[in-house]
This record gives C-alpha cells, sequence and structure tokens, in this order.
C-alpha cells in the first residue's frame, strides 16, 4: 500500500466504523415491512448526514448512512481512457453478479463506479469488522486490477502491432 493511499483508506475505514451502527427499524408507513431508509428515503429524519471522503477529485467514497442501512459508492482512479474502460467493463461484470456478493448493488449511483448496501441484517448474521475490511480490501485491489489489466492489454498490443508491422 502506497504511503499516500494509507491514510486515505484509513480515514474510509473509521467513517464506515462509525457509520455501521445499524438496528432493526420497521417501517412507519407499513405494518411488518422492513426496507433500507438509504433506499426508499420516506422519512427524512432517519436518514443521518451523507460523508464524502476523498482522495483527490477523482478517487472518493460516499458513506450514506441511515438508521437500518448504509450505501457506500466509489469512485475509482481512472487516469486515461483505457482505465475508464477497463474500470467500465470490470464493474459492470461484477454489478451483473452482484447476487454472488451478498452486499453489492446492481445499480451505481451517478458520479460513482460501483455501490455497497449494508443493511441491518448483513450486520446480524456477518462481523461488522469484516464488512469493513471488505469494503477496504476492495479499494486497495481494485486499483492493482486494473493496473494489471491495463499492462495486459498494453503489451498485447505491442506483441499484436509488431506481428502486423513485420510484414511491411
Amino acid at each position: 500500500m502506497s504511503a499516500t493511499l494509507k491514510p486515505y483508506l484509513i480515514c474510509v475505514k473509521r467513517t464506515l466504523e462509525a457509520a455501521m451502527c445499524l438496528e432493526n427499524f420497521s417501517s412507519q408507513k407499513v405494518e411488518r415491512h422492513n426496507k433500507p431508509e438509504i433506499e426508499i428515503r420516506e422519512s427524512p429524519e432517519l436518514l443521518l448526514n451523507p460523508v464524502i471522503v476523498s482522495r483527490n477529485e477523482k478517487e472518493r467514497v460516499l458513506i450514506e448512512p441511515s438508521i437500518n442501512s448504509v450505501r457506500v459508492s466509489i469512485a475509482i482512479k481512472q487516469a486515461d481512457e483505457i482505465e475508464k474502460l477497463l474500470c467500465h467493463k470490470f464493474m459492470g461484470f461484477m454489478m451483473r453478479r452482484a447476487e454472488n456478493f451478498v452486499i453489492l448493488r446492481r445499480k451505481k449511483i451517478e458520479g460513482y463506479d460501483i455501490s455497497f448496501l449494508i443493511t441491518n441484517f448483513h450486520t446480524e448474521e456477518m462481523l461488522r469488522h469484516k464488512l469493513v475490511d471488505f469494503v477496504i480490501h476492495f479499494m486497495e485491489e481494485i486499483d492493482k486490477e486494473i493496473s494489471e489489466m491495463k499492462l495486459s492489454v498494453n503489451s498485447r498490443a505491442r506483441i499484436c502491432a509488431e506481428e502486423f508491422l513485420k510484414k511491411f
């Protein structure tokens, strides 16, 4: 982990730990219904203030807590067109398989690349600190994955160009 990435991830981790104080809260309008308040937004008094943790203008995390759920949206660093394309394709691949990742949302928030939804049921079934560690580990690894894919694409493009230019 780089020296500049560590304080950013520590800040995100501490903010997530503070936002994970979730409790079971039934709907105020429909009996026996328990929906994530951050998604339905029926009662503004149940929503807490959203927090944006930003490393720079392109790399940021939006944490939206409520009484029974937390939505975490991540904007991933994309320096050039290849990284934008790789990030878009990789996030689309993951979001199509959202049911395999329990806390991953199928649809991202506008302006961010991927979103997670953690409800009180997730915190009851799983350990809170493990959920936070998963999000932090995801943020660490996604940059590495995209960089590796970019290197792979560039090396394949170089080999293809060399083969094509041998004929001339």
